[in-house]
């Protein structure tokens, strides 16, 4: 077993952790066992919610990539079947169906981490719930939707139809792509649950996962509340900002403790999450147990992107029975309320999330010539063949695909980060302010999708930042321990509750008054902040960035660049969402055999959601 454990490090299919973790919950003696724990924890660490059995047999271990190495793995384990695995690991003290505290429960096929296992029984028991829809005054329904949405008759209106899911359910979920008016649909739907209160006191709450997308939706969703005819009585029932989803319960530095749970939920009567893609199984679970019982709770997200970096595709799973349509009793409502002609409803065998789903399906951004929108759609479908022939036709103004082949490949690569970061350098050399500073630089992005290596962040922050020094437009310090430079933008990589700083917010160091240099980060009115230099959290160079942690931005011109070998952390959902920050220009820098491995990987989060739904509706 030493061999086996010695040559899976190497490869880097189990870490450390997963090894000691493994011979923490088995006996010397229980290879099986020993063999599943750490197959469980490193599929936990790559952000799956279980394991099931059938990844223990020779075709499924290790991913089906080194099969001498599963057969061996498998051999030393005793060549248990299926039945053979169930048994094995229920004999186990470690494992249990659930029935008695164990570290470990085997469910349904499925070996989960306890607390996993917990949060995905209450997802799925949250979603499940049977709630009616809240009809009482369905003429007065009607009405305010018919003001917010005056032109919703006949076809579908999605917009005019998730408001009015979500104005009539106390749960709902609104998934839609780039530029389909998530934003501006939720605006409405705020407005009208104030109309239809008739000024009585509501507590309506924002949240996001992170702080940028907090700030986006603050700033986003302040600008489309303006433009609604609403008076100064009802505007004060919205709050003035997002708050991120850990500040909303309330979480303690440095600990698993939460100040809002079950046993003291959130005070608020109505609650927005957006970017609801990004948000984990853990996270969920925790969300939920808070809500009070009377709370309305509206989820938004692109159930296409990409998902948490932490365990879960929550909202992905959910939406997976979007496609199936309205409960017959739904559809009715949902006709009478809107006016519109909706598809056929299912046969009734859906689970009750269901009725709650609505997928916005008109893009107002991209329009049917729009080479960033055909693009995004064909990536998105898998159609590997397609998205390279858009892109090698050149047709379109708004995508430019720049193959990197070689070194020459490369250096026009950091040729296209020197222009796109030309302009804001400029206004930084001409002293123009803060505010205007850190709106051109938002203008251009340069995501890419690892971390080390000269495709990676480090790499590209590094080589990016001598082009700019080379073309006269920045002047960083000789000595690498100095603070910075101005001009120099930085990412926040640790949470700073006492600045109000998160996680991924960017800011840029910029001389004073008195010529030192602080960082000023934008708040979500747009005015900036600054912070000293001693005063900073951890932080890293932000020229190039990832696209996880690009999520939640958007950029006029973004720039993908894909490393030039195939790496399991390409995918498609990957691509799709760096497509998607994109608003007007795109400049994609890969070639053809890794992109075309990225379009044709989908994203897999091994979960027992989607299975619990299905089964609740079956009751």
């Amino acid at each position: 077993m030493n061999s086996l454990i010695e040559q899976a490090q190497q490869l880097r299919l189990w870490r450390p952790l997963d090894i000691q973790f493994a011979r923490m919950l088995a006996a010397p003696d229980e290879i099986a066992v020993m063999l599943a724990c750490a197959c469980l924890s490193a599929d936990a660490g790559d952000g799956h919610v279980c394991l099931p059995l059938s990844r223990l047999l020779p075709e499924g271990l290790f991913d089906g990539r080194y099969p001498e190495l599963a057969r061996r793995a498998w051999g030393l384990a005793g060549e248990p079947s299926l039945a053979d695995w169930r048994e094995i690991l229920l004999a186990s003290p470690a494992v249990s169906d659930g029935t008695r505290p164990t570290p470990l429960v085997l469910d349904n096929q499925r070996l989960y981490l306890q607390r996993m296992w917990q949060n995905e029984c209450r997802v799925a028991e949250f979603f499940n719930a049977i709630r009616p829809a809240d009809l009482a005054d369905e003429a007065g329904i009607r009405q305010v939707l018919q003001r917010f949405f005056p032109d919703g008759e006949g076809a579908p209106d999605w917009q005019k139809v998730a408001a009015a899911v979500a104005v009539s359910h106390p749960v709902s979920l609104i998934s839609g792509g780039p530029g389909t008016g998530k934003t501006t649909t939720v605006a409405k739907i705020l407005a009208s649950l104030v109309v239809l209160g008739q000024g009585k006191r509501m507590r309506i709450q924002l949240a996001a996962p992170t702080g940028k997308a907090a700030a986006r939706l603050s700033e986003s969703l302040g600008d489309a509340l303006d433009a609604l005819r609403l008076d100064e009585e009802q505007k004060r029932l919205f709050p003035p900002e997002a708050v991120t989803l850990h500040r909303l319960l309330g979480a303690q530095p440095n600990s698993q403790r939460l100040r809002y749970h079950r046993g003291n939920p959130l005070h608020v009567d109505v609650l927005v999450v957006d970017e609801a893609s990004m948000v984990d199984l853990p996270m969920m679970a925790n969300l939920i147990a808070a809500l009070p019982a009377q709370a309305k709770v509206i989820f938004l997200g692109d159930r296409c992107q990409l998902a948490s970096v932490e365990a879960g595709a929550v909202l992905g799973d959910i939406c997976y029975f979007a496609e199936n349509g309205y409960s017959a009793a739904r559809n009715q409502q949902l006709a009478r309320l809107t006016g519109c002609v909706l598809p056929p409803c299912n046969d009734g065998t859906g689970p009750a999330v269901g009725d709650s789903l609505c997928l916005l399906q008109k893009s107002y951004r991209f329009d049917d010539g729009s080479g960033i929108g055909r693009l995004a759609n064909a990536v998105n479908a898998g159609d590997t063949a397609g998205s390279l022939a858009l892109l090698h036709a050149g047709r379109d103004d708004d995508v430019r695909y720049a193959p990197v082949r070689d070194g020459d490949d490369y250096r026009r690569l950091l040729e296209g980060a020197v222009a796109g970061y030309r302009d804001y350098l400029s206004r930084v050399g001409a002293n123009e302010s803060p505010a205007v500073i850190l709106k051109a630089f938002n203008r251009f992005r340069l995501l890419c999708a690892l971390r080390e290596g000269p495709f990676g962040i480090t790499g590209l922050n590094s080589r990016i930042e001598q082009a700019l020094s080379r073309a006269g437009l920045i002047n960083p310090p000789a000595d690498s321990l100095a603070k910075g430079y101005a001009g120099r933008p930085v990412m926040i990589v640790r949470n700073a509750p006492s600045l109000g700083l998160s996680n991924g917010d960017i800011g840029i160091m910029l001389a004073d008054e008195a010529s030192e240099l602080r960082v000023y980060f934008s708040l979500p009115d747009g005015t900036p902040k600054a912070v000293p230099l001693s005063r900073l959290p951890e932080h890293e160079t932000a020229f190039a960035m990832t696209v996880h942690k690009s999520q939640g931005s958007e950029f006029l011109h973004t720039a993908l660049v894909l490393p030039n070998q195939l790496l399991p952390v390409l995918t498609r959902e990957l691509v799709y969402t760096a497509i998607t920050r994109a608003r007007r220009s795109l400049s994609l820098y890969a070639n053809d055999d890794v992109l075309s491995y990225a379009i044709a990987t989908p994203t897999q989060r091994r979960s027992g959601l989607i299975d619990r739904l299905r089964k609740g509706a079956a009751g």
